[in-house]
């Protein structure tokens, strides 16, 4: 028979080895998490600025594609570059330092993506929305993260939603259809962002402002109504910012 202090022994050490290993596990696999989170909010950033999905196969690749095209700055709401760790700024609540991610090629600015976050029914609804060079137009928007209720407010990052940010149907002269970016800007150059409309936007020719209208989500009028709301908020945080760019072609 073992001694009552040998058992006591014994548990300690079993008890000593199996936390070390446990610590050692959820260390790894939290550098395993924050790895894919990265590589997700990237891959967000990247599909918003429409690039390809062979790029976006694997962490690697995202990594490697983000790094190739992307300049990742922030600024202020005076449109002037600041200091700062953008991987921990917090885009909800941060309202002093704003990140920025801007698609070069061959020094030339091909998009402008930017962090958009705000409440809808139950969640805050976390996304990003990408703009045209001349910052006029939606040149893509994706939404990632969110608590809004399945087939209905979630349907918010489905692609039938984000699809309608730059599908306008602009008719021709000749009768023929095509299709545009919705615009951010009115023809005054004013910031007006996009209005998610109940019932879906009315495309007829009297309806000037169905260039700003995107169509809603049926059964899910908060979380629309969020969405237009938390996307004017934002937008407007970036005014100067993206006034600079539209007539400098650079921060």
């Amino acid at each position: 028979m073992y001694s009552n202090n040998y058992t006591l022994f014994f548990v300690f050490i079993v008890t000593v080895v199996l936390g070390t290993m446990l610590s050692f596990t959820k260390d790894n696999v939290k550098d395993l998490q924050d790895q894919n989170l990265k590589a997700d909010v990237q891959k967000t950033i990247l599909r918003s600025l429409n690039f390809e999905e062979n790029l976006l196969a694997s962490n690697e690749s995202i990594e490697q594609t983000f790094k190739n095209y992307i300049d990742a700055k922030c600024v202020n709401i005076q449109g002037e570059i600041v200091n700062c760790n953008i991987e921990e700024v917090d885009i909800e609540k941060n309202e002093e330092v704003l990140p920025i991610y801007i698609r070069m090629n061959n020094n030339e600015i091909q998009g402008i993506a930017l962090p958009v976050a705000g409440k809808g029914l139950w969640s805050t609804i976390f996304g990003y929305i990408a703009l045209t060079p001349d910052t006029d137009s939606v040149l893509g928007i994706q939404f990632y993260k969110h608590g809004e209720t399945p087939g209905l407010g979630g349907e918010v990052e489905k692609k039938w939603f984000t699809d309608n940010f730059v599908n306008h149907p602009l008719k021709k002269p000749n009768g023929e259809v095509k299709y545009v970016p919705k615009k951010i800007r009115d023809n005054s150059g004013k910031i007006v962002s996009i209005k998610v409309v109940k019932g879906g936007v009315d495309y007829s020719e009297s309806n000037s402002a169905s260039i700003h209208q995107v169509d809603g989500i049926s059964g899910a009028t908060v979380t629309a109504d969020g969405v237009t709301d938390f996307l004017l908020e934002d937008l407007l945080r970036y005014e100067k910012t993206l006034d600079k760019i539209r007539d400098y072609g650079t921060i």
